[in-house]
């Protein structure tokens, strides 16, 4: 929140992540693929909704192929703090395959705060 009671937001979700974009040395994750940030996901994916969770607000917003479509729209606090991301990925990008349970786990060891759970909805 700003001096004024207003939600500020990083444009992580929409802009390139100069963080992990401009350096060579980027981090490398688990996979062995650079990190590049959530804009990634953001961009390649038909919709995407981020929330996030912290002790002075919550707060979420959608994107549409990497576009923000609505402002930072407050959420109700449930106690708990983190961060969301609900996404489609866009269909151009082929057949996407849902990693297995235990490449999962393998993958997420790194940070042993993260969880991580996914919610296949496709028809079948």
């Amino acid at each position: 929140m700003d001096e004024h009671g207003r939600s500020v937001k990083k444009p992580v979700m929409a802009t390139k992540d100069l963080r992990f974009f401009d350096f060579p040395q980027v981090e490398v994750l688990p996979d062995g693929h650079p990190r590049r940030g959530m804009s990634v996901v953001a961009a390649l994916s038909e919709w995407l909704v981020h929330t996030n969770r912290r002790l002075n607000g919550a707060w979420t917003q959608r994107y549409e192929h990497g576009v923000p479509v609505t402002d930072l729209e407050p959420v109700e606090a449930d106690g708990t703090t983190g961060t969301l991301v609900h996404f489609r990925p866009d269909g151009s990008l082929g057949s996407v395959t849902v990693p297995a349970a235990g490449d999962l786990s393998r993958l997420t060891t790194a940070w042993p705060q993260l969880q991580v759970q996914v919610d296949d909805r496709r028809n079948h």
